[in-house]
């Protein structure tokens, strides 16, 4: 990746409501640069969309849940099945095919107290039914003590700094 592509990028991981003239000036390139970049970073499929982390508390959901499943059969791709589960759920933010710890999926979701959670939990283990062989979830209390916000801006400001 080009040096001002990948400028251009992390300043956009940063922030991504900025304005090609604004980013241009803190970059030190043309607007025109700037807008060719972006578009390109678009198309290539570096960056899949322009989105917000919002401040779940805010938004009234109380807990985060990372839970890990085990499946009979390894689910290689998307599958009719698994769309149909992910999609009832917009509360679920990923899920993945995942290896470790003897389980093979991942799935992290937000709620907005232990009871929405645990209907989350039932409906999905109600849904699979014979084909978890093993379930499990780490809950993240997101009233408690948080050591490092979720956000992406780490990984820009990494690329700023010069390794030691």
């Amino acid at each position: 990746m080009k040096k001002t592509m990948k400028r251009v990028l992390f300043e956009l991981i940063k922030d991504s409501k900025r304005s090609d003239r604004d980013l241009a000036n803190v970059l030190g390139v043309s607007q025109a640069t700037v807008t060719r970049v972006r578009n390109k970073l678009v198309k290539d499929g570096l960056i899949r969309e322009f989105t917000i982390i919002p401040d779940f508390m805010k938004l009234g959901y109380e807990l985060l849940a990372i839970s890990r499943v085990k499946l009979k059969r390894s689910i290689t791709g998307p599958n009719e099945k698994a769309t149909k589960w992910m999609n009832k759920y917009p509360n679920m933010i990923f899920a993945a095919r995942a290896e470790g710890m003897g389980k093979n999926g991942v799935v992290i979701t937000i709620h907005k107290n232990y009871t929405d959670y645990s209907n989350f939990v039932s409906e999905s283990l109600s849904y699979w039914g014979d084909e978890i062989v093993d379930y499990d979830t780490i809950i993240v209390s997101l009233k408690g003590v948080i050591g490092k916000p979720f956000s992406l801006r780490y990984l820009a400001e990494a690329e700023e700094t010069p390794e030691d």
